[in-house]
């Protein structure tokens, strides 16, 4: 009798911790179901392996209860448009385009809270047969280099003082987007190019990398993410979140090996290899050119002031804090 007791009791207890567990499991699909996602749409100016750290970032899901859209849009002032305009939430480009923009006195002005690439990305692809051993060998060349105003353009022109390079003709004719398409068509001797369009250009024998225009150029917030203000005000959680997102993704490509990034975000570059993303990666982790974390110094910041006021395209610096969202 007793043996009969202690075995319903047990059975007993059995019963109690399985719905125990059920319920807990329960209730933890109910507390998921009841988290509330976010949709934000993104400006991305343009789809490239320097921002490596953004794409993990998305692949690895560390934005926590945001759902992102990600909108090619090439040209940093228009990817400020569209954050102006609310077609989109956030915009990824070149601070740059938020001071013209406060320098016209718009109210709602942009503001950048997360900084995610540290110098420029370019890399200066020069036609075959073009003899070259420094960066000083361009001289006399002409160089394909995008917009007028835009930091890829900036950028270069800073590199060409910072090594008093005086005589190369800097073409300022042929729009961001159109820049590869123009090298294939025979203009110019070289080209600044991001990767994968670097790569893919040498490969197709158009040409050779030579350098890296970053490594002259110096340290600026090259690419960061902005919002208006009175987004941010209104959503400071979602611009948390989305800040820490990036900040796991720097971390990550920080502590990782360049092999184990291309794996991450190879479905981001579909007709790229694994060896040759590797490579790319590799090329830009030599260059230095990410943040530690997404907080923008404000140094870089002047830096990036000081080229655009010597190449009068502003004339006055603006306040740091005028432009620059703090998170910590």
């Amino acid at each position: 009798m007793k043996r009969m007791l202690v075995t319903i009791l047990i059975g007993l207890i059995l019963i109690l911790a399985t719905v125990i567990v059920v319920e807990k499991k329960n209730n933890e699909k109910e507390k998921n179901s009841k988290t509330t996602t976010t949709k934000i749409k993104v400006a991305e100016v343009t789809h490239s392996v320097f921002y490596a750290p953004w794409y993990v970032a998305l692949k690895n899901n560390y934005f926590e209860n945001l759902d992102i859209e990600v909108i090619l849009t090439s040209g940093a002032n228009n990817v400020a448009a569209a954050v102006l305009s609310g077609d989109v939430e956030i915009g990824f480009c070149g601070p740059e385009a938020t001071i013209y923009i406060y320098n016209e006195n718009n109210k709602d002005y942009l503001k950048s809270f997360a900084g995610l690439t540290k110098r420029d990305g370019q890399f200066l692809v020069l036609r075959n047969g073009v003899n070259y051993h420094d960066f000083k060998d361009i001289n006399g060349l002409t160089i394909l280099a995008g917009r007028a105003s835009g930091m890829p353009l900036l950028n270069f022109k800073n590199a060409l003082k910072n090594e008093n390079i005086t005589n190369v003709k800097v073409d300022e004719s042929v729009d961001f987007a159109n820049l590869t398409s123009a090298f294939i068509a025979g203009n110019g001797d070289g080209v600044n190019l991001f990767e994968p369009n670097a790569t893919k250009l040498v490969k197709e024998g158009y040409g050779f990398i030579a350098d890296s225009v970053g490594t002259y150029s110096g340290v600026v917030p090259y690419t960061a993410f902005n919002a208006k203000i009175s987004y941010i005000e209104n959503n400071k959680d979602i611009i948390k979140s989305f800040y820490e997102g990036i900040k796991k993704g720097l971390e990550y490509v920080h502590t990782h090996s360049s092999k184990e990034i291309a794996e991450v975000i190879i479905s981001e570059f579909p007709d790229t290899s694994i060896a040759d993303l590797e490579v790319m990666i590799d090329n830009y982790k030599n260059a230095d050119s990410w943040f530690k974390t997404p907080k923008i110094p404000e140094d870089s910041f002047k830096n990036l002031q000081d080229i655009m006021i010597d190449n009068k395209d502003i004339k006055a610096y603006v306040n740091y804090k005028d432009l620059i969202y703090e998170l910590n």
